[in-house]
């Protein structure tokens, strides 16, 4: 038993050491056969680590929901807080900030540019303000919804505003490009499979002797094939690797621009390039794309050989 599986092992490892020996007699159209299949791989890659960072980057938005409480105007400074210390007792809630009136008036006067109109006014039109955040458990569309009918319902409270449209549109729009990600990788692997598959196409058809030989001696379509298959294997590896290599020298470009541009707008947003098991995917990938490619061709061509 172990001297059969040794023979084996023999035999498949000449046969893949053998392929790669003919396809690398052959350097020009090895190259464009791994560049194409690199090229499809590396689009739907380099867009997949855009959408990663873009998740990652977007991950706390979701629990970001505040509660802007709108006080009437008769309730002042001290009800404020009273009402704040209250709430900060709440299971659901996780921070009150209060904001007297007169230091959003003069908040406003600063940024607004608008301090002559203002002065004009004869009071301040600005109520006091709570801006309540709920904890990470209640930070779901269904939690805040409750939290907000709750706090409209408590004495001297005008009105609660709630903005999560913005977080549901862009939860939406991640999704589409979820989707459409799916859809180009698809594709694109299809092509891979078409590019690899007409490659040993060619191939059989220029070794079509050398196979009428091979089944004239006793040779089974399963044994002439399995140069093809390892052919596949090489030529999706190289492909794979190639596209690694191409989203890396992407990310490396992008990486320092788009930094600074987080920068000026306050955050400090890394472009994070690809992970060891994402590499190991991607590789493993391309292997199966190129093996699937290669069987196709090489089932249906050798077999249609006949001494």
């Amino acid at each position: 038993m172990k001297v059969a599986t040794e023979a084996w092992l023999a035999r498949h490892a000449q046969t893949l050491l053998g392929s790669l020996g003919r396809i690398v007699r052959n350097p020009l159209a090895t190259a464009m056969t791994v560049a194409v299949i690199a090229v499809a791989l590396a689009l739907p890659l380099f867009f997949a680590v855009l959408l990663q960072n873009t998740k990652s980057a977007t991950a706390n938005w979701n629990q970001a929901f505040e509660l802007s409480v709108y006080l009437t105007e008769k309730a002042g400074a001290e009800r404020a807080e009273s009402l704040a210390k209250q709430l900060r007792g709440r299971p659901d809630v996780a921070a009150v900030r209060v904001i007297p009136a007169d230091q959003a008036l003069a908040e406003f006067r600063k940024s607004s540019g608008f301090g002559k109109a203002l002065d004009a006014l004869e009071g301040n039109p600005l109520p006091n303000t709570l801006m309540v955040t709920p904890t990470l458990a209640a930070s779901t569309p269904e939690g805040t919804a409750a939290l907000k009918t709750s706090l409209e319902a408590a004495a001297d409270v005008d009105v609660v505003q709630l903005d999560t449209e913005w977080v549901q549109r862009l939860n939406a729009m991640l999704d589409v490009m979820r989707r459409v990600l799916w859809l180009t990788g698809g594709l694109l692997g299809l092509s891979v499979v078409l590019v690899v598959g007409n490659t040993i196409r060619l191939d059989i058809l220029n070794r079509r002797d050398e196979i009428e030989v091979m089944k004239l001696v006793g040779a089974t379509d399963g044994f002439a094939r399995r140069p093809f298959l390892y052919s596949g294997v090489w030529y999706g590896l190289g492909g794979g690797i190639g596209a690694v290599a191409v989203v890396m020298i992407a990310i490396a470009l992008l990486s320092r621009p788009l930094s600074h541009l987080a920068a000026l707008y306050g955050s400090q947003f890394e472009l994070r390039g690809l992970r060891f098991g994402s590499v190991v995917r991607i590789l493993g990938l391309s292997v199966g794309l190129g093996w699937l490619g290669s069987w196709i061709a090489a089932t249906r061509h050798i077999r249609a050989v006949e001494p």
